[in-house]
């Protein structure tokens, strides 16, 4: 069985940055593709980021525009988002997700439970 735990969310104002954790456990590879989605009350899903299991590669939502960086630490299972420059529409339900069922920017064999970011104006 493969736990998917995030980290790091909380309020914040405009401007300021938080960094999620994802800590994978269970039957899990370190070489698993790796994704970061979120959903905010009211809307569907968004991709926002994606990163290789060697972490060579990435993909971000158009919408990150530089201030957001996924990066993932294999020893650990870990898996991190730093965001920066946080705007209140970056207010949402942030979910960590393993192994893409195709497309990257679509379904995930496992996801986490969620952590809240709120970012105030």
């Amino acid at each position: 069985q493969v736990q998917l735990v995030e980290s790091g969310g909380g309020l914040v104002q405009a401007g300021a940055s938080l960094r999620l954790s994802c800590a994978a456990s269970g039957w899990v590879r370190n070489y698993w593709d790796m994704g970061w989605f979120r959903q905010a009350p009211g809307k569907e899903r968004e991709f926002v980021a994606y990163i290789s299991g060697s972490g060579s590669s990435t993909q971000y939502g158009d919408f990150v525009e530089g201030r957001f960086t996924i990066s993932r630490d294999n020893d650990k299972n870990m898996v991190y988002l730093q965001m920066n420059y946080l705007k209140p529409d970056d207010t949402a339900v942030y979910y960590c997700a393993g192994v893409p069922k195709g497309d990257v920017r679509g379904e995930y064999f496992y996801w986490g439970q969620g952590t809240q970011v709120t970012v105030s104006s």
